[in-house]
């Protein structure tokens, strides 16, 4: 099953979400310090600290939300999309400057995606969709809870729980969505290490972050679509 298609968003409707994102891109970086500094950050991805400039979170999160404006229009699950985003940006955030998925903020996108589903769901009559969120859920999450037992695997379960909040709007959007973002974030995860090994930035045993490629991967599921 598919989403349908979906009616296009005004350009001005599409500036004031940029807006918005930009607006929610100033909050991001002092949000995700407060909780890497909790976390006593000890690690930080490479080159990550010479980012530090004061337009790139406002420019992402402008991006990140008229993509999501683009793809998903005026469907009324855009607001639980948008909120989503939000908390996305932080966590992406943080798990870049010390390998940590905070519960507390996992939490309040698994929520913030619940129930808004929810509402939508019952607002526009398609209490099917609902149904659909919550396989999507499901499946990512045992999708990646079998992962993060594999032998050797280095997939934490901040990773398991993100995906499976991930999975409620992408199971919202239908089969494809969902499929996509299952399998996108492990091949930008994927490509990521295999550049950053050629190029001696990391070793073989260094750790990194799937957190941002969990969230890009969903980002761009929605987007191609």
């Amino acid at each position: 099953m598919t989403a349908s298609k979906v009616r296009p968003m005004s350009a001005a409707a599409l500036v004031s979400i940029a807006l918005l994102g930009a607006l929610v891109g100033l909050v991001v970086p002092p949000v995700s310090r407060r909780f890497a500094t909790a976390y006593a950050r000890s690690w930080a991805f490479p080159g990550s600290q010479r980012v530090r400039w004061s337009w790139v979170d406002p420019m992402v999160a402008a991006s990140v939300f008229v993509g999501l404006a683009v793809a998903v229009g005026h469907n009324p699950a855009l607001p639980v999309f948008l909120a989503v985003a939000a908390v996305g940006l932080v966590l992406a955030r943080v798990d870049l400057a010390c390998l940590r998925l905070p519960d507390p903020l996992v939490l309040v996108a698994g929520l913030l995606a619940l129930g808004g589903l929810t509402a939508a769901a019952l607002l526009s009559g398609t209490p099917g969709r609902l149904l659909g969120a919550l396989g999507g859920a499901a499946v990512a999450g045992a999708a990646h809870m079998l992962l993060a037992l594999l032998p050797g695997s280095r997939l934490g379960f901040g990773d398991v729980k993100l995906a499976a909040v991930l999975g409620l709007p992408l199971g919202w959007l239908g089969r494809d969505a969902l499929l996509a973002g299952l399998l996108l974030p492990h091949v930008l995860h994927g490509g990521l290490v295999l550049g950053l090994l050629a190029a001696r930035k990391v070793h073989r045993n260094t750790l990194l972050p799937l957190g941002p490629a969990l969230l890009t991967g969903a980002w761009l599921a929605v987007l191609l679509t």
